[in-house]
């Protein structure tokens, strides 16, 4: 049976499924067609629904909507998993994170302050502090694709459609608007001045 640490600040649909040793605790809502599996720890403030939820997940405080999420990841503080994201294992999705119909492979890292969407992240990734995807332009939404083995630094704009290939560096504060080749770094930022004052 799971365990509610509160069972009178929490609220559980009917038809959601718990794993016996799950653990929610206090001031969380889980509601539609969620299952959630042995071993993950909800913490409080947190609102789940319509989400597949595996084993051994740690999430703090998030708001997650019909995603799917495997096993041996962390999810937050605050991170918005908006729907149609499907993450494997060992991935961080860390604090502010915001994330919209996405494939995120196992072992990636997006620690916070982060916008990804319509995008695929393959293994191994991290993307740094602050990066955003521009997947849509006012009329139509875009897909960018990050392969295996990609650092994306603070601050760097992608904007979709664009294709960062294995094994890929992207220089803090980039605009990345044309595909980055394999084993490649891409700087895309103008060049500093200091003047006397």
């Amino acid at each position: 049976m799971a365990i509610l640490l509160d069972s009178k600040t929490t609220y559980i649909d009917n038809h959601v499924v718990l794993a016996d040793d799950c653990v929610i605790h206090p001031n969380v809502m889980i509601k539609g067609n969620t299952k959630i599996g042995s071993g993950t720890v909800v913490y409080m403030g947190s609102y789940i629904e319509d989400s597949i939820i595996g084993k051994n997940n740690t999430i703090y405080t998030s708001y997650i909507i019909g995603s799917t999420i495997q096993d041996n990841n962390v999810i937050g503080p605050y991170a918005y998993l908006r729907q149609g994201n499907s993450i494997e294992d060992n991935t961080k999705i860390g604090s502010f994170v915001e994330l919209k119909n996405n494939e995120i492979s196992s072992h990636v890292k997006i620690p916070h302050l982060s916008y990804i969407g319509d995008t695929k992240v393959g293994e191994n990734c991290n993307i740094g502090a602050g990066v955003k995807v521009a997947n849509y332009d006012g009329k139509k939404k875009y897909q960018t694709i990050i392969e295996d083995h990609v650092f994306i630094g603070c601050n760097s704009v992608l904007v979709a459609p664009v294709k960062l290939c294995q094994s890929s560096y992207i220089a803090a504060g980039s605009v990345i608007i044309e595909d980055v080749p394999e084993k490649s770094m891409a700087i895309a930022r103008e060049r500093q001045i200091n003047k006397p004052l």
